[in-house]
């Protein structure tokens, strides 16, 4: 096959991506947006603490979608804020004390429930013995690691008030990246398809590449452990 013909197929498979994207965060977004409107700040803390400790609840995604409201005026950005930081911090704290008192032999043996695997952990345990408290500073833009890096920190007994620090300013940086950049998308969506309805086909090869770029960036920050 010529270059020009890879291109295209690449180009194709990008625009297919992209696509079954879009409507899998259509879907997402039709789910959690009620939850949102129903309950605010009350939702956003519940989900983002019971997340935070190991639930496999959809945290992330309820983030970006109360963000997104918040940019259209649906809800309170500030309130957005304080509930989604709290949450975040307060889950990883309750799994820090479950980790503390159940200890390794316990996540070893119950910690498949919530897909901490042995393998998983060991290499868990070993990031953090190689970087310490940034590993909680940075935990949350990982997945796995954004869930269970409080219970992990506990097992390793590491200091609660080093880890406290460091996870709120962890969890601070999280949710301001994740509010700011779905706060601007909700606020300005709109103003983005006009110019890129106005750039025609050119505009579109940019917006495709520039998605793939931050698709890429996101499936290596989320890659398993």
């Amino acid at each position: 096959m010529s270059g020009i013909g890879v291109a295209i197929t690449l180009f194709a498979v990008c625009i297919f991506s992209i696509g079954r994207i879009m409507t899998g965060f259509s879907h997402i977004l039709g789910i959690l947006e009620p939850w949102v409107h129903e309950y605010g700040a009350v939702a956003i803390f519940l989900i983002l603490t019971l997340e935070s400790f190991g639930v496999p609840l959809p945290g992330e995604s309820l983030l970006i979608v109360a963000a997104i409201l918040a940019g259209r005026g649906e809800i309170s950005f500030p309130a957005l804020l304080i509930s989604a930081w709290i949450g975040a911090v307060t889950g990883d704290n309750i799994g820090y004390l479950i980790g503390r008192k159940l200890g390794h032999k316990a996540l070893l043996r119950f910690g498949g429930m919530v897909g901490l695997t042995a393998d998983r952990l060991r290499k868990m345990e070993a990031i953090f013995v190689r970087y310490g408290a940034l590993t909680v500073a940075f935990a949350r833009f990982f997945n796995i690691l954004r869930q269970l890096n409080g219970v992990v920190a506990g097992s390793l007994e590491m200091d609660w008030r080093r880890f406290l620090v460091f996870n709120s300013l962890g969890g601070a940086l999280w949710v301001v990246v994740w509010t700011i950049a779905g706060f601007y998308l909700g606020k300005h969506g709109a103003d983005i398809a006009a110019v890129v309805h106005k750039l025609g086909l050119f505009g579109v090869i940019f917006v495709s590449v520039a998605l793939l770029i931050v698709l890429i960036y996101m499936f290596l920050l989320r890659k398993p452990l």
